[in-house]
């Protein structure tokens, strides 16, 4: 047994296998594979609930950021993965995590237009203020695109 076998495994949503692998590996949920990304990260960026779920049932660091410096909570936002990133926010992933370019999990929901995810994380204390390495914050990507919902949401 690889490492390259629990990425397998999650590809191919192969839960079983995946719960063997890590049953006999538990330090594998922090391995990153040739992108960097961890288990998690590789599991929600493709939308996988049920792998998602199994993955987080292993201690591990949920902010654990890819190659790109993004979190899984951010690839959910800029997929639009909301049973997700709901997941993701109740097992206490830092709705303020900044990758490489100063970009949030807010300033990617607002800059796709993901409103219900919008106001899970400002439920969860996300910070409107954070800027970009552009000086943008959420609101004026919104703005920027013209998405009237997203404005009205992030100006309250």
């Amino acid at each position: 047994m690889e490492i390259s076998d629990l990425f397998a495994a999650i590809r191919k949503e192969n839960k079983e296998q995946l719960q063997v692998l890590l049953s006999k590996n538990p330090s594998w949920v922090n391995e990153t594979d040739a992108r960097g990304s961890t288990p998690l990260l590789l599991a929600t960026y493709y939308g996988l609930e049920e792998i998602s779920a199994e993955i987080l049932k292993h201690p591990q660091n949920i902010d654990a950021q890819d190659a790109s410096g993004n979190t899984a909570l951010m690839g959910v936002c800029f997929k639009g993965f909301a049973t997700i990133a709901k997941m993701l926010m109740k097992h206490g992933a830092n709705v303020n995590v900044t990758n490489f370019n100063g970009a949030t999990a807010l300033i990617y929901a607002a800059t796709f237009n993901r409103i219900e995810i919008i106001k899970m994380l400002l439920a969860h204390g996300a910070d409107k203020h954070i800027k970009d390495d552009r000086g943008n914050t959420a609101l004026d990507h919104a703005k920027l695109q013209g998405l009237s919902e997203v404005i009205t949401t992030l100006e309250e």
